[in-house]
């Protein structure tokens, strides 16, 4: 299958709102992803990003706000005029027809029949690499197989946007490794835009040229996927992108982008995320593989360890009871007391609450 034959166009949602009685499912919502870009909605559950998904498919109408499609507003347009392909979590195959006729039926509902039809259909096949099964039906073949049905009946259609929510949720893990590579291969073959929701960072680092992330209905930072995870802007950002560690204290030092706290009985360094002062409730947040057993640190005694092939990951218990992830290269024993730090350049510093 060739590239899109139309320029990719702008996607523009502007003030997206959408409730559901008293509940904001959606708030606010501003984002432009250009035309061919590979963007990813990621979040927790309940933030709002596959309500945003179904709203610029037109399957959930506003209650505020507007999407445009280059200068041309389409939210109040139904579903099927707007040319979206989407590919759901559940594939939402139908089981009685074969894989051709399943890839085809967008096809035959834009009345694109025959020759025309079929050389669109295998062309997609091709592109999904199912050329050989498409005379089985769907519970003839595997769950990954079923998912690349689900693509190329979305691709067939050569949409603009294709909008994808959570394809790879119901695969296991060796075939979720297998399908990012796919999809970004096909997205980056076809050259229409895609919107892609997630809730696995992983998924969203490996695949997007940009991640929004979202919670509770609102967009909480947009960037490259370096910028999400080396800079994470605000705590449940970094929380989300990897930073499970988030020690509470003080800063008792400021300087610049540089800040000093005191969390668990011992000083950390780190980079500061937003303007602290010295003296205030301050938050550092750590990946458990930057935190590591050292010389001085924090004083904590290993609750839990597993062996994880090159390296050691366990829990373990601060003097006041936080709960800290780490990674070790030698093996280390349940009730071990240790010493945990991290390189100041990976350890992020955030305003905390006040006790």
């Amino acid at each position: 299958m060739a590239r899109h034959h139309e320029t990719p166009q702008d996607l523009r949602l502007t003030g997206l709102n959408r409730r559901f009685g008293a509940m904001t499912a959606l708030d606010g919502l501003d984002l432009t992803i250009r035309g061919g870009e590979f963007v990813a909605l990621l979040g927790p559950s309940g933030c709002g990003k596959s309500t945003a998904l179904n709203c610029i498919a037109g399957l959930l109408p506003l209650t505020g706000g507007s999407i445009h499609l280059g200068e041309r507003r389409i939210d109040r347009l139904k579903p099927e005029e707007r040319g979206f392909g989407m590919v759901f979590q559940s594939y939402a195959l139908f089981p009685h027809m074969t894989v051709a006729r399943n890839v085809g039926f967008g096809l035959a509902m834009r009345g694109i029949k025959g020759e025309a039809a079929a050389r669109r259909v295998d062309d997609a096949l091709a592109m999904v690499r199912l050329q050989s099964q498409a005379a089985k039906l769907p519970g003839q073949m595997s769950g990954g197989q079923q998912q690349r049905v689900a693509i190329a009946r979305a691709i067939v259609i050569e949409p603009p946007v294709v909008l994808m929510d959570e394809p790879l949720s119901n695969l296991d893990a060796k075939l979720r490794l297998e399908m990012r590579a796919e999809i970004r291969r096909i997205h980056d073959a076809i050259g229409s835009t895609t919107i892609y929701v997630t809730h696995d960072q992983d998924e969203a680092l490996s695949m997007a040229d940009r991640i929004v992330v979202m919670r509770d209905g609102r967009i909480r930072q947009v960037g490259t996927p370096e910028d999400l995870y080396e800079r994470p802007a605000h705590p449940d950002v970094a929380d989300f992108m990897g930073f499970r560690n988030r020690l509470r204290g003080r800063a008792v030092a400021v300087d610049g982008v540089r800040a000093e706290v005191e969390v668990c009985g011992t000083r950390l360094a780190g980079i500061l995320r937003e303007t602290l002062d010295p003296g205030a409730p301050a938050v550092a947040a750590i990946r458990p593989e930057d935190l590591t057993p050292a010389a001085e640190g924090v004083p904590v005694r290993v609750a839990s360890v597993e062996y994880r092939g090159r390296a050691f990951f366990g829990t373990a218990v601060a003097q006041d009871g936080t709960e800290l992830f780490f990674r070790s290269d030698r093996a280390v024993a349940q009730d071990e007391p240790l010493r945990l730090a991290a390189a100041s350049p990976r350890v992020l510093v955030f305003p905390g609450e006040a006790a």
